[in-house]
């Protein structure tokens, strides 16, 4: 299987999955299990997608020899950003959780796209300079 088809796998397993977790929250509380309020904070779940994605993005974005140096910005600022979204999501107040949880996961992308990007432009400059 070609790294492409995997990568695509991959993400509709994980779509898949939250799916199956979304449908499963709102028939628990059909059932009585669980109120509305943990059905909300189901999306939660969310967050873990978005730290999974976040160790993905640099190996699209940016030439294999910086990828490793990429990865580690990736991984600080998508993985916390996302175990960040998905901790307010499940602790704090709903108002809180939309509003923080939002701009911790803007802030992961921001800071990890706009470092590849930077590093894809020192990459192009450096190719030109040659």
């Amino acid at each position: 299987m070609t790294e492409t088809k995997k990568e695509l796998v991959g993400s509709l397993a994980w779509g898949g999955a939250l799916l199956v977790l979304a449908l499963v929250a709102t028939l628990s509380r059909k059932l009585g299990y669980i109120d509305g309020e943990m059905v909300t904070r189901v999306v939660g779940a969310n967050g873990l997608m978005i730290a999974w994605y976040g160790n993905r993005m640099p190996k699209t974005f940016v030439p294999s020899a910086q990828a490793r140096k990429a990865r580690r910005v990736a991984a600080w600022s998508l993985v916390v950003s996302g175990l960040i979204y998905a901790g307010l999501w499940a602790f704090a107040p709903i108002p809180t959780a939309v509003w923080g949880g939002t701009a911790a996961v803007l802030t992961g992308i921001a800071v990890t796209l706009g470092y590849c990007l930077t590093l894809r432009a020192r990459g192009r400059a450096k190719g030109k300079a040659a």
